[in-house]
């Protein structure tokens, strides 16, 4: 089943030609109107209107995250402010937010791949889809929303939280279709089993999951327990939110929407392409993007192309599901955490030592981060009132600046381990 055949299938030469186009299209676009780009070109003697092949792309310069703090809020923009119809954000991980901008096209182009995405995974127009991602400035319950209605399905938008009430409107409303994180999913089903509900009741029939990394373990385990098949779906703020790639019915890696986002796969240090089939980190350069184009934008994600053909017909590559990444971003709940972050509050907290781990688990199929922080002496030593009191403060201003509730535990000065160089201050016991 596919939404644009046509596309989806189309020849390797046609997607190659394709591709090219839009890259001149792009470069021009930004050689012209965003001066950041402009000056690297000019900087690098890169005539950017030479350009004849997609070998070329090695030629140009690197897109990062700090790339676009430093641009805060609209300096990478492409577009006056008056044509812009959207903006999301980013949660601020280092304390300033990444902010990406779309135009009227941009919005129909990011709709239209959304329901490439949905249509791949089983999803029609006479489903309905239960939205359980967070709506605001996170990217991810609007762009489903948008791809849901684009096909012509009913939407719930019932957004993040209120287990028991997901479940009663789930049941009252005939959801068919769920789009939220998968361990949020696997909450769900704990949450049915005390109340005592069978999923096979449900008239659920898939599931759409994305904005953390989970395994094939963890897929088993939603399909068996919700009685659902579960599909992986990849996208990022930075270059467009959801509808970047997803998988199909076959489950055997997600399709790249090629067409609009040109992507590669290099080693993190040499930044030199991988050998064919190898993991590396996802670069991509957005084809058709007009607010907000991005060139060679290192997500520090890693994963592999893979090289055999898939059943279904799509005949744009495919990625592995995400494995890992290349610096130290945690995503707990679906949010991204950096250490630096929760360092930088601990730090200005009177009584704390510069000495800290960060212990995740999951917890009844739920993530839990829990702060290790050793404090003075004369602190871990006095009344427990005063240590609440200390625990609450740091407990407010983590969830206030990430976005995510965290446990926090107190400890005795040099109780924690000390390192000759970097240290380890993250131990992950999730088993996805």
């Amino acid at each position: 089943m596919y939404w644009e055949e046509e596309r989806e299938c189309m020849s390797r030469e046609d997607l190659e030609q394709l591709q090219l186009e839009r890259l001149q299209a792009t470069l021009y676009r930004v050689g012209t109107h965003v001066p950041f780009y402009r000056n690297k070109f000019f900087e690098m003697k890169l005539d950017y209107e030479s350009f004849g092949s997609l070998d070329d792309l090695r030629r140009l310069p690197f897109t990062t995250k700090q790339d676009l703090r430093d641009n805060y809020p609209y300096g990478l923009f492409a577009v006056p402010l008056r044509d812009v119809v959207r903006i999301h954000s980013s949660s601020g991980t280092t304390g300033m937010a990444t902010v990406v901008g779309y135009t009227g096209n941009d919005i129909r182009t990011w709709s239209n791949l959304v329901a490439r995405i949905l249509t791949a995974a089983g999803v029609t127009k006479d489903d309905v889809i239960q939205i359980a991602f967070g709506y605001g400035l996170f990217t991810g319950g609007f762009g489903l929303h948008y791809g849901a209605e684009r096909i012509g399905a009913s939407v719930i938008p019932i957004s993040a939280g209120n287990t028991r009430r997901q479940i009663q409107i789930m049941q009252d409303f005939k959801t068919t279709a769920l789009v939220c994180t998968p361990s949020y999913a696997l909450k769900m089903a704990d949450v049915m089993m005390d109340m005592g509900i069978n999923p096979s009741g449900l008239s659920l029939k898939y599931g759409l999951f994305g904005a953390e990394p989970w395994s094939e373990r963890m897929r088993r385990q939603i399909n068996e327990r919700l009685n659902i098949i579960a599909t992986d779906n990849y996208g990022l703020s930075e270059v467009m939110g959801p509808g970047v790639a997803g998988e199909c019915l076959e489950c055997n890696g997600l399709h790249v929407n090629e067409d609009h986002f040109l992507v590669e796969i290099l080693d993190p240090k040499t930044l030199e392409p991988v050998a064919p089939g190898e993991t590396g980190e996802l670069v991509i350069t957005t084809l058709t993007k007009e607010a907000f184009p991005v060139i060679r934008y290192r997500t520090r994600d890693l994963t592999r192309f893979l090289l055999e053909p898939c059943p279904c017909g799509r005949t744009m590559r495919r990625i592995q599901r995400i494995t890992g990444r290349t610096d130290d971003m945690l995503i707990i709940k679906g949010v991204n955490v950096f250490p630096t972050q929760i360092e930088s509050i601990l730090f200005d907290i009177e009584g704390t030592q510069p000495h800290y781990n960060l212990v995740i688990d999951r917890v009844q199929n739920e993530d839990r981060l829990t702060v290790l922080v050793e404090v003075v002496e004369s602190l871990f030593f006095d009344e427990m009132k005063k240590q609440r009191l200390v625990i609450e403060q740091i407990k407010k201003r983590l969830a206030s600046e990430l976005g995510v509730g965290v446990e926090v535990k107190l400890v005795e000065e040099r109780s924690l381990e000390r390192f000759n160089g970097k240290g380890n201050r993250i131990f992950d016991k999730r088993r996805l």
